[in-house]
C-alpha cells in the first residue's frame, strides 16, 4: 500500500468511451459447437454439389459421413446423456431420423438435417455466449482504482475495492467516478447517462449524489464513499441483469414443447409397428421394412421445417430492413407481446441535445441570429454538449462565428468570453444571476415547463436572452407509438430516468400517457416486471447500460442499435441496427405473419403424417412412397414458409403496423 506520509504520483484513468465498455467478445470459433458445425456445413457443402453433378458415390459419400459425424456427435451424445436420465429429446430423434434416411439412401436429406439442428446450437452457444460477455464488460465501466484522500492531506491510489464506507475520494476531470457517494467539495458536470439515461451531464455540487463508473466533467470532486464497491449502482446492474437472464422462463418453439410426448409415442409405436407383426408370424425382413417406413413418415422432420422456414424467413427479412433478430424463438417471441415498455432518451429520442428555443430579451438590442451568434462564439472553445448544441445550432443557420478571447469555463456555472470586445457569459439562471428579474425568471419557467433546459446569455453583466435545449423527439415516434397501441391493444409506458417535467412534455409530444421518470435501472426492471405479473407479455426498447436489466426482465428485449451501449446490444433479444423506430411495430407485425404460417404449416405436415402412417399400419405403404410423401411435405412446408422472404411481406407488415 502507498505511504500515508510520503504521496507518490498518482496514475490518471484513461478515459472510456461514455457509456461503454471495452469490448471482451468471444470469437465465434472459440466456441466447440461452432467449430463443429462449421466443419459440418463445409462436408455438406462440398459433397452436394458432387451428387448433384453426377459424381461417383465414393466422392461424396465420405464428405456427407464426416457431415453427420462432425455436426451429429455431440447432439447424439446429449441425447444418450438424456436416455440415461430417462428422457428422450428431439435431438437425439433428429439423428436417428437422419440415419435412418441414410440407411434408405437418403442420405443428403440426413445430412442436410444434421446441418440445421448444429447450426441451431451453435447459434444458441454464441448468443449466450456473448452475453456473458457484455455482462464482464459492464463492469469496467467502473474504474480499477480510485485516489484516496488521507487524513494528513495525502493521497493514495488504490483498488475501488479496498474503498469503505466514510473514505474521501478524489475524482480529476474526465476521470470516471469510483464509488457511490455524494460531493463534499467541488462542482462539474457529470455525464451520467449509463446510469440515468439522462440525455445532458449533471451539474453536481456539494451534496449531490454521484455514481461508479459515471464520468466526470471539468470539474474536480471530493466525493465521501457511501456504498461498498460490492453494492455499487453499477454492481447491481451486472447482478439483476444476470438474475434476471437466469430467472427468465425458458421459451422453446412449439415442437419442442411436445418433444418428450411425440419422442417416446414414436419410438413406442416403431417398437410396435415392428414386434407385433413379428409376433403374429410376419416375416423380419417385413416386419423390418414396415418399422423402418412407418418410423421415416411419421419422424418429425416436417414438423421441425413446418416451425423453422417461417421463422428464419422472417430473420431475413427483418435483416434485410435494419433489424437483427438473433433467433426463431426470439422471432416467435415478438408476436406474443401484448404491452410495451420504451426508453425515453436515444429511443423516443435522437439522444443529442439541440437548441429548440432562441428567446432575445426586450431591450437587449439583439435578435435571435445576433444573440444565437454571440453564445455560440463563446461556447465554442468548451466540450460541454449544451455548448456544442449551441455551436451546432448556429452552423445550421449559416452565421459566421467570430473568434473568442479570454475563454473560461466554470464546471456547473457555465463559460465567458469576450467576443467582438464585448464580454459574453452563457450558463444556467440560477447561476450567473444572484437576483434573477421577473421577465428573465418568466422565460426560464415557461420553457423549463415546455421540457426545455434554460440557458442564459449575458452580455456585458446584462440579461440579453435565453436559448431552450432539448432532446428531440424521433420523427417517427408519434407514428410508433400510434403502431404498437394498434396491435398491442395499449397504449406503451415510458419508462425514463429523466426528470418527470421533460419526461412528460415528450411523452405528450409521442401520445403516451403512462410516464414513469426519475428511475434508476433496479426501478425500470420492477416496473416491467409489475406489468408481466398481470399476465402481459411486455415488449422493452431501450438502449443504455441503464436499460439492461428491464430488457433481460422482459418477455422480449429490443435495443436500438446506433447508440446502443454494448450490453443493451448484447442483453437484448433484437436490435434495430439502422436505429429507426417504425422497424419495432413492422417486426411485431411481421412476427405474427410467421406465427400464424407456422400453424398452417403444421396443419399441413400432421396431414401428411397422419395420412401415411394409416396407409402404412393399414395397407401396405412403399418405403420408396412413404420417403416420397414425407420429403413432399416438407418441400411443401418450407416453401410455404419461405413466402416471408418477399419484400411484400415486409410491406403488409408494415401497413398491419399502422392499420
Amino acid at each position: 500500500m502507498t505511504s500515508t506520509l510520503t504521496p507518490q504520483p498518482v496514475e490518471r484513468a484513461k478515459p472510456a468511451r461514455t457509456g461503454a465498455a471495452p469490448r471482451r467478445r468471444t470469437r465465434v470459433l472459440a466456441l466447440p459447437e461452432a467449430r463443429w458445425a462449421t466443419a459440418a456445413t463445409v462436408f455438406f457443402l462440398l459433397a452436394l454439389p458432387l451428387q448433384l453433378t453426377g459424381a461417383p458415390a465414393w466422392t461424396w459419400g465420405p464428405l456427407y459421413a464426416l457431415s453427420y459425424v462432425t455436426g451429429g456427435w455431440e447432439p447424439g451424445w446429449e441425447g444418450l446423456k438424456a436416455l440415461k436420465e430417462r428422457t428422450l429429446d428431439v435431438d437425439l430423434l433428429m439423428v436417428v431420423a437422419a440415419l435412418g434416411a441414410a440407411s434408405i439412401g437418403q442420405v443428403m436429406d440426413g445430412a442436410l438435417l444434421i446441418v440445421i439442428f448444429a447450426t441451431s446450437g451453435a447459434l444458441e452457444a454464441l448468443a449466450t455466449a456473448r452475453t456473458a460477455d457484455s455482462v464482464r464488460g459492464l463492469l469496467d465501466l467502473a474504474p480499477a482504482t480510485a485516489t484516496r484522500l488521507t487524513p494528513d492531506g495525502g493521497e493514495q491510489t488504490v483498488p475501488v475495492e479496498e474503498l469503505a464506507v466514510g473514505d474521501t475520494v478524489l475524482v480529476r476531470p474526465g476521470e470516471r467516478v469510483g464509488a457511490d457517494g455524494r460531493v463534499l467539495d467541488g462542482a462539474s458536470d457529470v455525464d451520467q447517462a449509463t446510469i440515468t439515461g439522462e440525455p445532458l451531464p449533471a451539474a453536481k455540487e456539494p451534496g449531490d449524489e454521484v455514481f461508479a463508473g459515471t464520468l466526470n466533467g471539468t470539474g474536480a470532486l471530493r466525493v465521501r464513499v457511501e456504498r461498498d464497491a460490492s453494492d455499487s449502482v453499477i454492481a447491481r446492474i451486472v447482478r439483476m441483469v444476470e438474475e434476471a437472464s437466469e430467472t427468465k422462463a425458458p421459451t422453446q418453439l412449439f415442437i419442442e414443447k411436445v418433444e418428450q410426448r411425440y419422442s417416446l409415442g414414436m419410438v413406442a409405436a416403431t417398437l410396435a409397428v415392428f414386434l407385433v407383426p413379428l409376433a403374429f408370424g410376419e416375416q423380419l425382413t417385413d416386419a423390418l421394412l414396415r418399422a423402418m417406413t412407418f418410423m421415416i413418415v411419421a419422424s418429425p422432420c416436417a414438423v421441425v421445417l413446418a416451425t423453422m422456414p417461417p421463422l428464419l424467413s422472417a430473420i431475413a427479412n427483418a435483416g434485410r430492413h435494419g433489424v437483427l433478430v438473433k433467433s426463431a424463438v426470439v422471432m416467435e417471441r415478438l408476436g406474443q407481446v401484448d404491452a410495451v415498455a420504451l426508453d425515453k432518451t436515444g429511443t423516443l429520442t435522437e439522444g443529442s441535445p439541440r437548441v429548440t428555443d432562441v428567446r432575445p430579451l426586450p431591450g437587449s438590442g439583439l435578435d435571435e441570429a445576433e444573440l444565437l451568434t454571440l453564445a455560440a462564439a463563446a461556447e465554442r472553445p468548451s466540450e460541454h454538449p449544451l455548448a456544442r448544441a449551441v455551436v451546432d445550432a448556429a452552423r445550421e443557420r449559416g452565421l459566421d462565428l467570430p473568434g473568442a478571447e479570454d475563454f473560461t469555463s466554470a464546471p456547473g456555472v457555465g463559460v465567458t468570453a469576450v467576443v467582438n470586445g464585448r464580454g459574453v457569459a452563457v450558463g444556467a439562471p440560477a447561476r450567473l444571476l444572484d437576483g434573477t428579474g421577473s421577465t428573465v425568471t418568466a422565460v426560464a419557467e415557461e420553457l423549463e415547463e415546455s421540457g426545455r433546459t434554460a440557458v442564459l446569455v449575458l452580455v456585458d453583466g446584462a440579461p440579453a436572452g435565453l436559448l431552450g435545449i432539448a432532446d428531440r423527439l424521433r420523427p417517427d415516434a408519434a407514428a410508433t407509438v400510434a403502431a404498437l397501441t394498434t396491435l398491442t391493444g395499449t397504449a406503451p409506458v415510458l419508462l425514463t430516468g429523466d426528470n418527470p417535467r421533460a419526461a412528460a412534455h415528450l411523452a405528450a409530444e409521442a401520445g403516451i400517457d403512462d410516464v414513469r421518470a426519475g428511475l434508476l435501472p433496479q426501478d425500470k426492471m420492477a416496473a416491467v416486471q409489475e406489468l408481466e405479473s398481470t399476465g402481459r407479455k411486455v415488449l422493452v426498447v431501450g438502449d443504455g447500460v441503464n436499460d439492461a436489466p428491464a430488457l433481460a426482465a422482459a418477455h422480449t428485449g429490443v435495443a436500438m442499435g446506433r447508440a446502443g451501449s454494448d450490453l443493451a446490444l448484447e442483453t437484448a433479444d433484437a436490435v434495430i441496427v439502422r436505429d429507426e423506430l417504425a422497424a419495432v411495430p413492422t417486426t411485431v407485425a411481421l412476427s405474427r405473419h410467421a406465427r400464424r404460417l407456422v400453424v398452417q404449416n403444421l396443419v399441413i405436415a400432421g396431414v401428411f403424417i397422419a395420412g401415411l402412417v394409416v396407409w402404412d399400419l393399414a395397407g401396405n405403404l412403399p418405403l420408396p412412397l412413404g420417403v416420397a410423401g414425407h420429403e413432399g411435405s416438407t418441400v411443401l412446408v418450407g416453401l410455404n414458409g419461405l413466402r416471408l422472404l418477399r419484400e411484400s411481406a415486409w410491406q403488409r407488415a408494415a401497413a398491419a403496423g399502422t392499420g
